[in-house]
C-alpha cells in the first residue's frame, strides 16, 4: 500500500465498533442467561476469534448483517471444546478467556498466532494460580499455548504490578467463579469496560480508586448492547485532520470513556481544535460526535497515570509529535514493548527513517518535532496500529511511503484504507 501527501480531509465518518467492548459483549453474553443482541459489533479478525472460541464451547451465535445474537447458557453452561481454542492475533481473547476457562469443570488448550506465542502470559498465570487455577505454558516460556485445567477458584486481592485492562479483566472474570470478593488493585486505573459491562449484565462490581471488586457467582442476564465507535480507530482520523491543512472532519458515535480518552486530552494540550458534540450514553459508555479541524500543534509531555488511557494511541501520537513544534517526551510506556510487536522500538525506527529527530528513552522517547517527514518503505511488522499510524505519516510526508504487510489492519479496521480514500482522493493506492 502506497501513501502520498494528501489533500484536505473533509466530511463525516463513522468508525467501526469498539474492539475492547465487542470482545467483552461476546464473552458476557455467552455466560448470561437468555439472548444478548450486539449492534455495531466490530467484525475484525480479533473479535471474530472470540466468537470462534465460544462457538467451540457450545454457544450458539448468529452473525447477522445488522446484529450479533448470542444465545447464552449461563455462568456454568460452557461445554468442553472438542478442538484447541485459537485466539488468532488477539491478546484480549487470550488473556480474558483464560480467566473464564480457569473456573470451568474441564481442561482446554488456548493458543494463537506467532505473535501471541511471544506475548507474556505470566502476568495472568500468576494471579490465576493464586486463585487455585492450573494454567500451564506448554512451551515452558510463560507464553501460549496455555493448557488450562479448570478448578473451583478462591477469591484473592491481587496487587497487579502493571496497569493492564487485560490482566484486571482476566481476574474479574475468574472472580465470577470464586465464592466471595475478588479484588484487583493496579498502579494506575486502566480502561474499565469490563466493570461497566459486568454491571450492565447483572454482576455486583464496584470500583474505588484503582481497585475493582467483584462478588462471585453472579446471575448474568442477556442484554441489548450497542457498541460505540472505537476511539482507537478514530484516533487516526483525528490525527490526519489535525495535520493536513484545510481538513475538517466529523467523526460520529465515538466512545469517550474517561479511562480511554487520553488521546483527546493530549490533542487539546497540543493546541488541537476539537469539539465534542451530541454527548450521550450507550449501555453506560459515554459517547459523542467529534469535530476536528486542522491545527498547528505544539509539544506535550506524556507519562505516569496518563499512559493506560492512551496506550494504543501512542504510535499515532508519536507521528503527531514529529510534526509538532517543540520537544515531546513520552515516558513510562514499557507496555508498548509487549503488544503485537515491540511498538516502542518500531515507532523510533520508522520515524527516524522518515527524517524525524528522536532520542530513545528507557521506556519511551524524546521527539523533537518540526522536521519535514520524507516518504520511505516501512514494514508494519503485522501490527495494525503501526500500519495505520504510518499510513497517516505517509499522508503528511514528502514523496511516497510504502507500507509493507498493510493488510494487518483487518484485525481492527478492515475498511480503513477505503475510508481514507473516500475522505481524500489523493490518500493511497
Amino acid at each position: 500500500m502506497i501513501f502520498k501527501k494528501s489533500a484536505p480531509l473533509r466530511g463525516e465518518i463513522t468508525v467501526p465498533g469498539d474492539k475492547s467492548i465487542s470482545h467483552r459483549a461476546v464473552m458476557l453474553g455467552s455466560l448470561a442467561k437468555g439472548t444478548t443482541s450486539i449492534t455495531n459489533f466490530l467484525n475484525g479478525a480479533d473479535c471474530l476469534s472470540t466468537i470462534s472460541c465460544f462457538k467451540k464451547m457450545g454457544i450458539e451465535i448468529e452473525q447477522l448483517p445488522s446484529e450479533i445474537l448470542i444465545h447464552g447458557k449461563g455462568l456454568h453452561g460452557l461445554q468442553p471444546p472438542k478442538a484447541i481454542l485459537d485466539a488468532g492475533n488477539s491478546g484480549t481473547t487470550t488473556r480474558l478467556l483464560a480467566g473464564i476457562l480457569a473456573g470451568q469443570s474441564f481442561t482446554s488448550t488456548l493458543t494463537g498466532d506467532a505473535s501471541i506465542k511471544k506475548r507474556p502470559m505470566t502476568r495472568i498465570i500468576a494471579p490465576l494460580s493464586q486463585m487455585g487455577g492450573q494454567v500451564e505454558s506448554l512451551s515452558n516460556n510463560g507464553c501460549a499455548p496455555l493448557k488450562i485445567t479448570g478448578h473451583s477458584l478462591t477469591p484473592i486481592h491481587y496487587i497487579s504490578p502493571v496497569s493492564s485492562a487485560q490482566v484486571k479483566s482476566c481476574i474479574l472474570l475468574a472472580g465470577m467463579y470464586a465464592d466471595g470478593f475478588t479484588k484487583v488493585t493496579e498502579p494506575f486505573l486502566s480502561r474499565n469496560h469490563s466493570e461497566l459491562m459486568m454491571r450492565a449484565f447483572g454482576a455486583q462490581v464496584t470500583s474505588e480508586g484503582t481497585t475493582a471488586t467483584i462478588i462471585g457467582n453472579p446471575v448474568l442476564e442477556g442484554q441489548k448492547v450497542v457498541v460505540p465507535g472505537d476511539i482507537s480507530s478514530a484516533a487516526y482520523f483525528i490525527a490526519a485532520a489535525l495535520l493536513i491543512p484545510g481538513s475538517e472532519l466529523l467523526i460520529k458515535d465515538v466512545g469517550i470513556n474517561p479511562t480511554r480518552n487520553g488521546i483527546l486530552k493530549v490533542c487539546e494540550e497540543m493546541g488541537a481544535d476539537i469539539q465534542l458534540l451530541n454527548k450521550r450514553e450507550y449501555c453506560q459508555e459515554p459517547v459523542a460526535d467529534i469535530l476536528v479541524k486542522y491545527s498547528p500543534l505544539k509539544s506535550v509531555i506524556i507519562e505516569g497515570s496518563r499512559i493506560p488511557t492512551l496506550i494504543d494511541e501512542l504510535p499515532i501520537i508519536a507521528v503527531m509529535a514529529a510534526c509538532a513544534q517543540g520537544t515531546t517526551i513520552i515516558r513510562d510506556a514499557e507496555e508498548l514493548k509487549v503488544k503485537e510487536s515491540n511498538r516502542l522500538d518500531i515507532i523510533i525506527q520508522h520515524l527516524t527513517s522518515m527524517g524525524a529527530d528522536i532520542t530513545p528513552l528507557e521506556n519511551g522517547m524524546e521527539i523533537r518535532g518540526g522536521n519535514p517527514l520524507k516518504g520511505t518503505t516501512l514494514d508494519s511488522h503485522l501490527d495494525h496500529r503501526i500500519a495505520m499510524s504510518f499510513a497517516i505519516a505517509g499522508m503528511v510526508s514528502n514523496g511516497a511511503t510504502e507500507i509493507l504487510n498493510a493488510s494487518c489492519v483487518d484485525i481492527s479496521y478492515p475498511e480503513f484504507y477505503g475510508d481514507l480514500a473516500r475522505l481524500s482522493d489523493s490518500t493511497c493506492c
